[in-house]
């Protein structure tokens, strides 16, 4: 009795599994040519794969769809794309760091605008550096050209080392007015990135505040 009823469990059991195995088989590969004409198939062709398919249960209900293999040119485009925006997400990921970083270290908007006047106090200091040394080497230029008429006047010829000494004071004296010039506009540069900056400081903060409010 108990042999019997242990062969009816195994032919259950058995009939079961055969049953599910059954149900796993009856999954169709559906898919359209380029003429929009449907296809059926019980394995993945390679037209399936170039179409794209659908997974088909034995319902006719789709359970996936895959898309169609791209071509070698939009495989190498959609990496393009992918790999900009994996780029754009890192600069968006830089700067929310930085904005945090900047909050941390600038708590308050006196102690960020105290930042920013000391960084245009800096290049006050290197503009008033610089135009003390064009002050200087435009004295000593105006000392040689003096020399060098007064050779003149005397009816003598100008000595070949004051010419060359003139020649030299005057790259001197140009190189001098350049860089006067390049930190004058860099302060400028600098006035019109601390009014921007200190605009964004102004909505960090504010998005911070209705953070920490709840809003």
């Amino acid at each position: 009795m108990r042999r019997t009823a242990f062969v009816i469990a195994l032919l259950a059991l058995t009939a079961s599994l055969h049953a599910e195995t059954q149900t796993v088989s009856h999954y169709r590969y559906r898919w359209k040519d380029a003429t929009g004409l449907p296809h059926y198939s019980d394995s993945l062709t390679s037209d399936a794969l170039k179409y794209g398919y659908d997974l088909v249960n034995d319902h006719g209900l789709v359970v996936q769809h895959v898309d169609r293999q791209l071509t070698p040119e939009e495989r190498a485009a959609a990496q393009k794309v992918a790999d900009a925006k994996a780029a754009s997400d890192r600069v968006a990921q830089q700067h929310a760091r930085d904005d945090m970083q900047m909050l941390n270290a600038y708590p308050t908007e006196d102690a960020y605008k105290k930042s920013q006047q000391d960084s245009l106090d800096n290049l006050d200091q290197q503009i008033a550096t610089t135009r003390s040394n064009l002050r200087s080497q435009e004295k000593a230029l105006t000392d040689l050209l003096t020399r060098a008429g007064d050779a003149e006047r005397a009816k003598q010829p100008v000595p070949k080392f004051l010419s060359d000494g003139i020649t030299k004071q005057r790259d001197v004296v140009a190189h001098q007015r350049d860089a006067l010039e390049h930190q004058q506009a860099a302060h400028d540069a600098q006035v019109q990135k601390n009014a921007q900056d200190l605009d964004h400081y102004r909505e960090l903060k504010i998005a911070q505040d209705k953070e920490r409010q709840g809003q």
